[in-house]
């Protein structure tokens, strides 16, 4: 069957309309013409006839078998194309519209962490990522996306599944580069046992790495693995978020810092993680940052009192989904800063839209969900100024964007 493809769908796959629908084809790319085998709403076996004059040669040599890219085949403008049109289409789909601001994107090879999966083999063992769709394991040594740092430690995580994984499991290894060395978390790892520990440790030091966790036990702390968030080092708890690269995260910090302006005096930080915002931004204002993870809360309040020349950082551990914060208590905040998991947070929009703070910079790795959140707030009154789209999940699907609303208080 032959088919020409009219766009891209919200998962990156080429989209034609059949007589009975629309027909999906993994790969492929507006205008081209394609054929394969149609298997239910799929092209399967997907040849392309005609390419376009977006596509191009991946720079990858684990493009084809590896299912952590979706992107390689496609030109970088056509994809920060299709990211910002993600987001304007949820934004469509509420009934809104906004100005955008020109999208940033990461380098390659600048992702700071990734988890792996790791089998045991005969005689060895291998690390890697999962082919898209499959239970096939690929080994990566020429990676693209990651960190040249994090396919350095490969061997040595190669090691660890040789020690403490089974032949029937595969583990997952989660590594994350960090101003002090490199942060490991092994989840699905063989029972701990004091042989087991003592290797463990003994790889741990050798290798330098400044932590392992092993099943969420912290079994070899060589030094606190630190992250720096503005002047400010922070050690975040094990399995804690981090944005997904260096660039990334400067990027959101200055469009939320754009956001908020030099007006204000004191702001609040909701869904504040380890101090990504709170503690660069302390920097100029107070900051009120409100986190779920008690541990997280902590090593931000930590922080706080360890760096010299912020202004008052106040923390509080409270789950902002149950429990959000009511309109009163923002009473003296003059902006806030959200940035909720992929579910949005709408309960705690919901407050902030009857609290009227003059500006809100939402922070937001779903469209949906944003646009979702967004609705609440314009029908109350806000305007939304701006989007930055941010695309530090390279080659990927993924979307994250900050959103800049302004209510006049007067």
């Amino acid at each position: 069957m032959k088919i020409i493809i009219e766009k891209l769908g919200h998962l990156g796959d080429g989209i034609a309309m059949g007589a009975d629908g629309p027909i999906y084809a993994s790969g492929c790319l507006p205008g081209e013409e394609v054929e394969g085998e149609l298997v239910g709403d799929t092209l399967t076996g997907v040849r392309i006839i005609t390419p376009s004059a977006k596509r191009v040669r991946a720079p990858c040599s684990h493009a084809k078998t590896c299912g952590g890219c979706h992107f390689q085949h496609a030109a970088d403008d056509l994809v920060a194309e299709w990211k910002q049109g993600v987001v304007e289409g949820a934004l469509t789909g509420q009934g809104l519209s906004t100005t955008f601001l020109p999208i940033i994107t990461s380098a390659a090879q600048s992702r700071r962490r990734a988890t792996f999966t790791g089998r045991k083999l005969k005689g060895g063992a291998q690390v890697g990522f999962h082919a898209r769709g499959s239970d096939l394991l690929v080994s990566i040594p020429n990676c693209k996306l990651l960190h040249p740092d994090l396919l350095a430690m490969v061997p040595v995580l190669e090691d660890m599944v040789k020690l403490g994984a089974s032949r029937t499991v595969e583990v997952q290894l989660a590594v994350t580069r960090s101003v002090s060395g490199a942060d490991i978390s092994v989840m699905g790892g063989k029972a701990l046992d004091s042989e087991l520990r003592m290797e463990l440790a003994r790889l741990t030091e050798s290798a330098g790495f400044a932590r392992l966790t092993w099943n969420n036990e912290t079994v070899a702390l060589r030094t606190f693995p630190m992250q720096r968030f503005g002047n400010a080092l922070v050690a975040p708890p094990p399995g804690s978020f981090l944005q997904a690269t260096q660039e990334g995260e400067s990027a959101l910090l200055r469009a939320v810092a754009l956001a908020i302006g030099p007006g204000a005096k004191r702001i609040a930080d909701l869904f504040a993680g380890s101090g990504t915002f709170a503690l660069p931004l302390a920097e100029r204002f107070e900051v009120l940052a409100v986190e779920g993870e008690a541990k997280m809360a902590a090593a931000l309040e930590k922080a706080a009192r360890n760096t010299a020349g912020l202004r008052r950082v106040t923390v509080e551990a409270r789950d902002l989904f149950r429990r959000p914060l009511e309109p009163a208590e923002f009473k003296g905040i003059d902006a806030v800063v959200i940035d909720p998991p992929r579910a949005g947070a709408e309960a705690q929009f919901a407050t902030l839209a009857v609290a009227q703070v003059p500006i809100i910079a939402s922070v937001s790795c779903n469209p949906i969900t944003f646009a979702r959140d967004a609705k609440t707030l314009i029908k109350a009154g806000y305007t939304l100024d701006w989007v930055q789209v941010v695309d530090q999940f390279r080659w990927s699907t993924h979307v994250e964007l900050v959103g800049r609303f302004s209510i006049s208080t007067k």
